[in-house]
């Protein structure tokens, strides 16, 4: 027993310890700024109410979002930067091209069930097309590169498609047209939630199951689980890896495309850079699931929703920070870099982790 705390003991270093008094004292206050908040008691429940409401309506967008890193990173091993402009480029093409035009008719509000899923297959397609195309042109060519040049690559290939769509579609804000059938509110349980809130919520868990579902039970999604494994092997058994890359691809960009719809209903505006944040948001739930992780990517997403709602409101203010609810983007991305310091593999990244090391 004192041989095994001694080795221990020898083991820590200065950083170890710097580390752990860190993690102690964010510990302290996360809980100090807690209860001073519920003492105080500012909110009332209907207000905590509404503000998880929000946190899962927001991340279910992020979890859908992130599904896309993580499909690719889970079969590349490589971040993909610019999955946050397949996001813009289907939400933006379809409202230009379809939800503009089908409101002018008349058609948008008198058929409300068909136009949306009309609105909603264009905007999958052109983000499923965008990335493929991508795919093909920027990345395919770097399959054996350093993963650095892949990184930098997907970084360009960003602001490369962030500018096509600003010349195509222009530099401003574009308005999302609204649909009277989601507008208003659903008593539940006795709690008021908004229809469009309810819509997103419900819909990001079925493709959330539905996709779940594609890559554990269907022979593509084992090939592409194969592919994710080792490349190498899984085309001497006889697996077309370009094939099943191009569609882990188009899978991530066309749940990214029916993110973009369920967006616009929610914020009812569009624009050529509207992907940067919600890509980056994804981006910090995929990590933060453990990337490369679909249920992670979901859980991930949900617990960042929650948290960048929540936590302002619930940590910040009871340590009497001002304008605490105007730091939701701060506390997020705080929120990814404490939870990779207790867990740097993720919530659910630890099996991943250990087949990759």
């Amino acid at each position: 027993m004192r041989l095994t705390l001694g080795r221990r003991f020898e083991r820590l270093n200065y950083l170890d310890l710097v580390l752990w008094l860190f993690r102690t004292v964010i510990i302290v206050v996360v809980i100090w700024g807690t209860v001073s908040t519920i003492i105080s008691n500012p909110y009332s429940m209907r207000n905590w109410i509404d503000l998880l409401l929000t946190g899962l309506t927001q991340g279910s967008l992020y979890a859908l979002i992130a599904l896309g890193y993580t499909l690719v990173y889970g079969v590349l091993l490589m971040i993909n930067f610019a999955h946050g402009e397949f996001f813009m480029s289907g939400v933006f093409t379809a409202t230009v091209f379809v939800a503009i035009p089908l409101d002018e008719a008349g058609l948008w509000n008198k058929y409300p069930i068909p136009c949306l899923i009309l609105v909603t297959l264009v905007a999958m397609a052109t983000s499923t097309g965008v990335a493929l195309l991508t795919e093909r042109v920027a990345y395919r060519p770097l399959r054996r590169a350093p993963r650095l040049v892949p990184l930098i690559t997907a970084i360009g290939a960003s602001f490369f498609w962030q500018y096509f769509f600003r010349g195509l579609y222009g530099s401003g804000i574009t308005a999302f047209p609204s649909l009277d059938m989601f507008a208003g509110m659903w008593t539940i349980w006795g709690i008021n939630i908004g229809k469009a809130d309810v819509t997103v919520m419900i819909s990001s868990v079925i493709l959330l199951i539905g996709l779940y579902i594609f890559v554990m039970r269907t022979k593509t999604g084992k090939a592409m689980r194969a592919v994710s494994e080792d490349k190498d092997v899984a085309a001497l058994m006889g697996i077309d890896v370009d094939r099943v890359i191009a569609i882990t691809f188009a899978v991530g960009a066309a749940m990214a495309g029916a993110a973009g719809i369920l967006y616009a209903m929610l914020y009812r505006q569009v624009n050529f850079i509207m992907g940067f944040y919600p890509g980056l948001k994804a981006f910090t739930a995929a990590v933060l699931g453990g990337i490369g992780s679909v249920p992670g990517a979901a859980l991930g997403g949900l617990a960042l929703g929650l948290f960048e709602s929540v936590a302002p409101n619930l940590v910040l203010e009871g340590l009497g920070i001002p304008g605490a609810n105007q730091l939701k983007d701060v506390v997020a991305f705080t929120m990814l870099v404490l939870i990779l310091m207790f867990r740097p593999q993720g919530i659910l990244g630890e099996r991943l982790a250990q087949e990759k090391a």
